[in-house]
């Protein structure tokens, strides 16, 4: 019998803050005791840059970056959801990530269901109430006009923790297992947008993080230099509000994974828990993952915070440990569709069986990188992860093509002026927090990484113009 396929994603979920990978600042009980009966990936890696690249290099098997800005889904584009049919599988879609599915987006193309849990970041699902209230000055607030009129209608009604997006989502995952019980093979693919921000877990998660405090609740930050406007209290407690929603998450992920393993599910499913990307609290001087201001967007380097990420795969009888095997959200598809028995070209993924089978397996190096052909005056970076390096390397700035760029929340934003940054280089073994830029001192290895990003992105096929950037 096929195995059959479960894949979480938690957008937003640093990797640091779990405790499987150390951290100690919430309370991830749940996700530490799947990864303690799993196989735990220390060198995993964002590839497309960020939300909606991200859940594309997820369903198509591509390094997206290459060949499209954050976009809908074409039809031309074949999804995992649809190869894995022809594999005899059936296949549902639970999310509250409303990116991919909202203004036209078609990310649940090839599902034979997909249910939307409505109301996350700037999803216009309701009209009341007029006036949901604020929690903070409006100028520290990223898209206020945007908040009050969507998320914060919804999020005022609250009462309970039952009410939130992370507890909805998982709740309808559990329903539909139950409700398909029998129904083999199938694929569940798993989508909350917690923790992403707006942070809203219930005021006594909070306090637990952060007792006493009285001030203004940041709870959906300007993206920006931490010392333009947030004090040093402020963003202590964001960083509290972050920790309380990943608490949150764990709780309901939790109640899945404990529903998996009360229908003898983990016998015969392969469950895939990971994210897209982390995010900013104060490292290198920011909040956020890139600078938004009077609706001018430009990215930041990707450093390890946002780029590195939780990786954690139940294989059925594979004995739980943790392994040093690169892997990146293209290697996905290709997994789960040799474990299927599909043979499939043309795609840019690397399938992680062998290292699951304690066979080897894994990639030489990662990339990260948000579109990287039209970088505007946005001066796109790319990072390339080898050994114990971590490169961010510049691309020529081209005449800008494009000027604007959805990216981030999904609306349109004009492409800020920058300048252009040089490249950098940063030991992890020594330097974990990447303070050090050792470019000058190691140019070899700066020609090295780009050798190893020209040679991804011509196997991706990306435009010979467009490599001529990097080169």
């Amino acid at each position: 019998m096929p195995y059959n396929f479960i894949v979480i994603v938690s957008d937003t979920l640093r990797r640091d803050f779990l405790g499987c990978y150390g951290g100690t600042e919430a309370d991830t009980r749940n996700m530490d005791a799947f990864a303690g009966r799993s196989m735990i990936f220390d060198r995993a890696y964002s590839a497309s840059f960020p939300t909606v690249p991200h859940r594309r290099d997820v369903m198509t098997g591509r390094y997206t970056f290459t060949y499209t800005p954050w976009a809908p889904l074409t039809r031309e584009e074949p999804v995992l959801s649809e190869m894995l049919r022809r594999q005899g599988y059936m296949s549902m879609m639970i999310s509250d990530t409303p990116h991919t599915l909202e203004n036209g987006y078609g990310f649940d193309r090839g599902f034979d269901g997909f249910e939307w849990i409505r109301g996350q970041e700037s999803d216009r699902w309701k009209t009341s109430p007029l006036s949901p209230p604020l929690k903070c000055d409006p100028s520290k607030i990223r898209n206020p006009r945007s908040m009050t009129s969507a998320h914060y209608k919804i999020s005022s009604a609250w009462k309970y923790e039952e009410d939130r997006f992370a507890a909805r989502t998982m709740s309808t995952a559990c329903k539909w297992l139950e409700d398909n019980r029998g129904i083999e093979p199938f694929f569940l693919y798993v989508d909350t947008f917690d923790p992403h921000e707006p942070w809203d877990a219930p005021q006594w998660l909070v306090d637990k993080f952060d007792p006493g405090y009285a001030g203004e609740v940041v709870d959906y930050p300007r993206y920006e230099y931490v010392k333009e406007f947030l004090t040093p209290e402020e963003l202590r407690h964001c960083r509290a509000l972050y920790a309380a929603e990943v608490t949150l998450v764990d709780r309901w992920v939790g109640r899945l994974l404990e529903r998996i393993e009360d229908m003898g599910l983990f016998d015969n499913t392969i469950v895939i828990l990971t994210t897209d990307h982390g995010f900013l609290h104060g490292e290198h001087g920011l909040i956020g993952k890139s600078l938004i201001r009077e609706n001018r967007f430009s990215y930041v380097p990707l450093f390890e915070e946002i780029t590195h990420i939780p990786w954690i795969v139940h294989y059925p009888f594979c004995a739980p440990r943790r392994t040093d095997a690169i892997v990146q959200p293209p290697d996905i598809p290709l997994t789960l569709l040799d474990f299927a028995g599909a043979e499939v070209d043309g795609l840019d993924g690397v399938s992680f069986r062998k290292a699951l089978e304690e066979k080897g397996g894994g990639r030489e190096f990662a990339v990260a990188s948000p579109y990287a052909v039209e970088g505007g005056a946005a001066a796109v970076q790319a990072t390339v992860t080898f050994d114990h390096w971590s490169a961010i390397l510049s691309g020529k700035l081209p005449q800008r093509v494009r000027e604007s760029d959805s990216a981030v929340d999904g609306s349109s934003k004009r492409i800020g002026e920058s300048e252009p940054p040089s490249d950098m280089l940063f030991d992890l073994s020594a330097d974990p927090k990447q303070e050090k830029n050792l470019a000058s001192d190691h140019p070899d290895l700066i020609r090295e990484a780009r050798k190893m990003l020209v040679k991804l992105l011509k196997d991706s096929n990306m435009k010979d113009e467009a490599i001529s950037l990097w080169l």
